[in-house]
């Protein structure tokens, strides 16, 4: 993020988005958001840190989603936006194309953690169950 963006130091940023400045703090180190570092302690928050911080009292207060939960909402809907851009360009190169979109789908499985049928996380295989009985 260009510090020029950045305007808002963390009271104000606190205010607009009607929540206390330790609150902010805490989403930062919870890795939820980014500000901008001015002479290494100086937080400067941009209008999408605003946006972001508004998404994340929306998942937190209306939606009773904790913060775990708020990492894997942001991640998921960074890579459908990722997604989206990927549909929309015209990039020529479709094999190109198709290994992005399975890299991205893999993600989005890992964070879902959603994978293998048969892998139960513990590094041990279910038996194979047979079709029809």
């Amino acid at each position: 993020m260009d510090a020029r963006e950045a305007v808002f130091i963390i009271s104000v940023a606190a205010r607009l988005v009607d929540m206390h400045p330790s609150t902010l703090r805490k989403y930062e180190r919870c890795g939820l958001l980014e500000p901008c570092r001015m002479s290494g302690r100086l937080r400067l928050y941009s209008p999408e840190d605003i946006a972001r911080l508004r998404q994340i009292k929306t998942l937190v207060e209306e939606r009773g989603i904790n913060l775990a939960g708020v990492d894997m909402a942001l991640s998921l809907a960074e890579l459908a936006r990722e997604l989206r851009c990927l549909a929309d360009g015209s990039d020529a190169d479709g094999e190109k194309l198709r290994g992005r979109l399975r890299t991205l789908a893999d993600e989005m499985l890992r964070l879902l953690s959603v994978g293998d049928p048969n892998d139960d996380r513990s590094g041990a295989r279910r038996p194979a169950t047979v079709q029809g009985s």
